[in-house]
C-alpha cells in the first residue's frame, strides 16, 4: 500500500507523490493522517516560499493542522495504542535547552515544526510522529475538530499571554480561523464580552453565529476593552485596536507583520501603561483545546467550509484567491479523488 503525499516541488504547484512508509522508533508512533487543516502560514510558503528566516529551498509537504488513527507503537510507547483517535501536536522540542527546561519548549532554538522548511507537514496518509506529540481525542470529537486543536491551541495561548482575567471585555481584529478561535477561547475562559472586527461579512457571519459580536472597521478609538488579541496582520487593525484599550489594557500580537517593522502609537500607549506580549505558537495547550472542543465550550460545526481529497490539495490551496467565502479548509489525506 503507497504512502502518498502532497509535495510542493515548485512554488505555486502541489505533486502527489509516493514517500517511504514511516517505521517508529522506540518512543514514536505512526498515524493514519485523517484530517489537515489549512493554514494561512501554508499558504504563504505555497504562494511566497518564505516566512520571515524560514525559506523553502526543496520540495516540502506542508500542513501542520492534524489529526488521525494511531495505527503503529514503538516497545517504548506508553500513553496511546493502535487504534486511539489522537490530535497532533506538530512541534518537537530537543527537551536538553534551557528553554526546554523551564518548560518553554516552544521556544526551543531546535524545535522541529511540521511544514515548516526543512521539516515536511502533516499532508502526507502515513505519519510518524514522537508520542509526546500525540494527544487521544474522544470518539464524540470528529476528525477536523482534532484538526482544529492546533489554531484554538494559538488562540488559548494568545489568551494567556494578553492575562486575560474573567469579567474583561476583548477586541479581536482579524476573523480568520484564528481570530474566531481565539474569541471563542476568551469566552470559554470567562471574558465578559468579545468583539471581534474584519472587512469579510462572511467571515463575521460565522464570528456572530459562534456567538462573538461582530463589527466591520469603523475607525472609532473609543477605550473600551481590556484585551486586545491582534489576528489580521493589517497594521490599521493592530493601530486601532491599541487606541482601543483603556488604561492598563494588554495585547497579545499573533498576526505576523507584512513588513519587517510595525508602527506603534507610543505617546498614546505609554501613558495609559498598555503591554504588548508576542505569540509565538503554545505550550501545555492541547489537553485544554481538546477538552474545550470536545464539551462544546468552543464551538466549531460553522468553522470548515470546505473539504477537498488529497489529490486536490493544489485546488484548496488557491481557494482562498478565488472565494470570498472560504474560512477553514480541510483536506483528507485518505480521501483520493474520483
Amino acid at each position: 500500500m503507497a504512502n502518498m503525499a502532497a509535495v510542493m516541488n515548485r512554488l505555486g504547484s502541489i505533486d502527489i507523490e509516493e514517500r517511504p512508509e514511516p517505521v517508529p522508533g522506540p518512543a514514536d508512533v505512526v498515524i493514519e493522517i485523517r484530517a489537515v487543516g489549512i493554514c494561512g502560514s501554508d499558504i504563504t510558503y505555497f504562494t511566497h516560499g518564505r516566512i520571515g528566516q524560514w525559506i523553502v529551498d526543496g520540495p516540502i509537504v506542508l500542513g501542520h493542522e492534524a489529526s488521525g488513527v494511531v495505527i503503529d507503537c514503538g516497545p517504548e510507547v506508553q500513553r496511546v495504542k493502535a487504534g486511539d483517535r489522537v490530535a497532533i501536536e506538530p512541534g518537537v522540542p530537543c527537551d536538553n535547552c534551557r528553554e526546554c527546561r523551564r518548560g518553554d519548549y516552544h521556544l526551543c532554538a531546535d524545535l522541529a515544526f511540521l511544514a515548516t522548511p526543512p521539516y515536511d507537514g502533516a499532508l502526507v496518509q502515513r505519519l510518524r510522529m514522537p508520542e509526546r506529540c500525540v494527544y487521544p481525542i474522544p470518539d464524540s470529537m470528529t476528525f477536523e475538530q482534532g484538526a482544529l486543536a492546533e489554531p484554538l491551541s494559538v488562540g488559548l495561548w494568545a489568551c494567556r499571554r494578553s492575562g486575560l482575567r474573567p469579567g474583561e471585555d476583548v477586541l479581536v481584529t482579524g476573523a480568520g480561523p484564528v481570530g474566531i478561535l481565539a474569541g471563542c477561547a476568551a469566552l470559554a475562559l470567562g471574558a465578559r464580552t468579545v468583539t471581534i472586527v474584519d472587512v469579510s461579512d462572511f467571515r463575521l457571519s460565522i464570528a456572530d453565529r459562534l456567538g462573538l459580536r461582530a463589527e466591520r472597521p469603523s475607525g472609532r478609538a473609543d477605550p473600551d476593552h481590556d484585551v486586545l488579541i491582534e489576528c489580521s496582520s493589517a497594521q490599521p487593525a493592530l493601530t486601532s485596536g491599541l487606541r482601543r484599550l483603556r488604561p492598563g489594557g494588554r495585547a497579545a500580537l499573533v498576526g505576523v507583520p507584512k513588513t519587517e517593522l510595525a508602527e506603534l502609537p507610543l505617546a498614546e500607549l505609554v501613558p495609559q501603561e498598555v503591554t504588548l506580549a508576542l505569540v509565538n505558537r503554545y505550550a501545555h495547550t492541547w489537553p485544554t483545546a481538546i477538552a474545550l472542543l470536545a464539551g462544546g465550550r468552543v464551538p466549531s460545526e460553522h468553522l470548515v467550509s470546505h473539504h477537498f481529497p488529497l489529490e486536490a490539495t493544489a485546488e484548496a490551496f488557491t481557494l482562498p484567491g478565488r472565494s470570498q467565502d472560504s474560512l477553514k479548509i480541510v483536506i483528507e489525506p485518505q480521501r483520493l479523488a474520483g
